[in-house]
């Protein structure tokens, strides 16, 4: 069993629903969304197969199995009091980026708080997670990483925190070079009406994968306190 805490709009959410479509999969419960109702999408499956066992999202809390003397019930406790207490953010401008050979939904303009509030959860939930196994270390590639980075995975499990970390919604795996001008423009016509607009960051939910491999799923989705004067 793994945990994770993700940034992902509501269930019911435009965005959540356009992004469920294209994955193939919803990851809230009692939502399923299937490739073949989607002709475009089913298309392809094969380059969003990983994206779709994640569930949409932005990775804040990396992945991790519970610290020994840790239960979900206490994780689940705590998860709900950091968003009860902890202010929304908000993206000014969510764009389309290419990030190495797979695409994703970025901020554009200035991240600060937002980089501020993925920093804490990272702070907050490390008393939680369990110490990476020599196997988990590996599956990262440390070897590809930097010094930094490096340091970054010993230290908190995870090599893109803190200066490292760009927040990112997987939209693909990676697509071979030769088909990204049309994963491109296929990717602006779906998300037409979220790219270029404004997307509060005001829901977190915490994931759950019950055996490594599965997919993951929402466990708990809450709410964070509204921004002054909203």
């Amino acid at each position: 069993m793994r945990y994770a805490i993700y940034a992902t709009p509501p269930q019911q959410h435009p965005l959540t629903r356009a992004a469920s479509a294209w994955l193939g999969r919803n990851a809230f419960p009692a939502s399923a969304a299937d490739p073949a109702a989607d002709p475009e999408a089913a298309r392809f499956a094969d380059l969003t197969a990983d994206p779709r066992r994640y569930g949409f999202h932005a990775t804040l809390k990396a992945p991790f199995a519970l610290a020994e003397g840790r239960t979900e019930a206490g994780l689940i406790a705590a998860f709900e009091a950091f968003c009860a207490m902890t202010t929304a953010v908000s993206i000014d401008r969510l764009v389309l980026r290419e990030l190495g050979a797979f695409f994703a939904l970025v901020p554009s303009g200035d991240a600060a708080a937002l980089n501020a509030l993925c920093a804490r959860v990272v702070e907050e939930f490390e008393p939680f997670r369990a110490p990476l196994s020599a196997e988990d270390v590996a599956r990262r590639k440390p070897e590809l990483l930097s010094e930094r980075q490096r340091e970054l995975l010993q230290r908190w499990g995870y090599p893109y925190v803190f200066e490292e970390f760009r927040f990112h919604m997987t939209l693909t795996g990676p697509v071979p070079e030769d088909s990204r001008a049309e994963m491109r423009e296929i990717l602006r016509r779906r998300f037409v009406s979220f790219v270029d607009q404004a997307l509060p960051i005001d829901h977190l939910a915490l994931f759950c994968e019950p055996e490594r491999g599965q997919p993951f799923h929402v466990l708990r989705a809450h709410s964070l306190a509204p921004a002054a004067g909203a």
